[in-house]
């Protein structure tokens, strides 16, 4: 029997019993249908993310208030680190060389209305810079003025969700909204941006530091930003930033975070989850595996006179293992690439719809789907090609 005959013979085996055949076929199908799928939006989700941050500059240090300790204790005394100030970002603007921009922020939350319009929103205090290093533009008005970082007027920057839902068809610049029991002139709406560094700007109102500062009753800032030029080094620019704080604060008691590391410790643990759920996933087709092998055997012990009669017209005991074990080979690999088409499909089918969500199935998972499937099939198939090839020739024929 050459090589051909037993990949036909296998064929028509299967053919003829399509019933079983389908449900095989569907087992491993599912399975590689999860792999490809999940690991394609475990990707996706990993090249959104990076793509989002990339698009503000990998030139950003993050200070914030506490010390990352590595030894186990606080830093400072009683555990509580001093706060950042305005006269913290202050000092970093007049003492760092090599930097574009000092940006404090701080945060609040509060009841934000137009007339009968009300909505609870979180408020950013900040200056005009935070728009110029995000790449935010007004698609109305203009953005908060540039002024000294301890001075602010009552006026506010709308987030493009934020104008629509509290003057619907009006417009919104030149109007006057409440924050709490305070008025607030508007002076731009940004375009529709999304999410940026977990903020979601589209449902946002910006207001210059100061003046949150000032009607919130803050002292301290939240975070300090740090833009520094295309050839600045980062650790330089960190050691520099420590530098200032513990000149002003006596101790080491803030964090520098640059946006680089930022992102390549996110990378990594996304990639780690894709992988996680894919392995995962993958548990699926040694489960479709175990079906194969049930289905052989049934096969084998329904197929004895079958095999009885091949044996009898001189198939050897080897060639009745490679046409059983073929036949797990033709269903394993059949169900791989068709779990692979419906995945991809459904990947595609996902990004028509979220169109920002790049979810392509990676190559490596690829490769792993395809070679997982065709692998399930000889794994699981052997033990009923076994029975079948020592099957005896005259017993197999009685029972027939």
């Amino acid at each position: 029997m050459k090589s051909l005959d037993v990949v036909r013979f296998a064929g028509n085996a299967l053919l003829q019993n399509r019933r079983r055949t389908l449900l095989s076929l569907l087992g491993v199908a599912m399975g590689a249908t999860a792999v490809v799928f999940l690991t394609g939006l475990g990707e996706g989700a990993r090249v959104f993310v990076l793509d989002e941050f990339q698009s503000l500059g990998t030139n950003l240090v993050i200070v914030i208030p506490g010390k990352t300790e590595t030894q186990g204790h606080m830093s400072a005394v009683g555990g509580v680190p001093n706060d950042l100030t305005l006269q913290d970002a202050r000092a970093l603007e007049r003492r760092l060389r090599g930097i574009q921009r000092v940006i404090p922020m701080t945060n609040a939350s509060d009841v934000v209305s137009h007339r009968e319009r009300r909505r609870q929103l979180g408020i950013i205090g900040t200056t005009r810079d935070f728009f110029l290093a995000q790449g935010l533009r007004a698609a109305r008005g203009d953005l908060l003025p540039a002024a000294e970082l301890d001075r602010g007027a009552s006026v506010a920057v709308l987030g493009h969700k934020v104008a629509k839902e509290l003057f619907h068809n009006e417009e919104a610049v030149g109007q006057t909204i409440r924050v709490g029991d305070a008025r607030m002139r508007v002076i731009g709406v940004l375009e529709s941006k999304g999410t940026q560094m977990g903020q979601n700007i589209d449902d946002t109102v910006f207001a210059p530091a100061a003046t949150v500062m000032q009607l919130f009753n803050r002292t301290s800032l939240y975070r300090i930003l740090v833009e520094f030029g295309a050839y600045a080094d980062a650790d330089v620019i960190k050691k520099r930033i420590i530098e200032v704080m513990i000149d002003r604060h006596d101790e080491e008691d803030v964090s520098c975070i640059t946006q680089a590391a930022v992102l390549e410790s996110l990378g990594g643990i996304i990639r780690t989850f894709t992988l996680a759920i894919g392995g995962i996933a993958a548990v699926s087709l040694a489960v479709a595996g175990i079906g194969i092998m049930n289905v052989m055997l049934v096969s084998v012990s329904e197929r004895t006179s079958e095999i009885g009669l091949l044996k009898a017209l001189g198939a050897r005991g080897a060639q009745v293992l490679a046409v059983f074990l073929t036949e797990s080979v033709l269903l394993s690999t059949a169900g791989g690439v068709l779990g692979l088409l419906a995945g991809t499909g459904l990947l595609r089918l996902l990004t028509s719809f979220y169109p920002e969500v790049p979810a392509t199935t990676p190559m490596w998972a690829v490769a792993g789907v395809l070679a997982l499937a065709m692998s399930t099939g000889p794994i699981f198939g052997v033990l009923p090609a076994w029975r079948a090839m020592k099957l005896d020739p005259v017993t197999s024929l009685g029972r027939g």
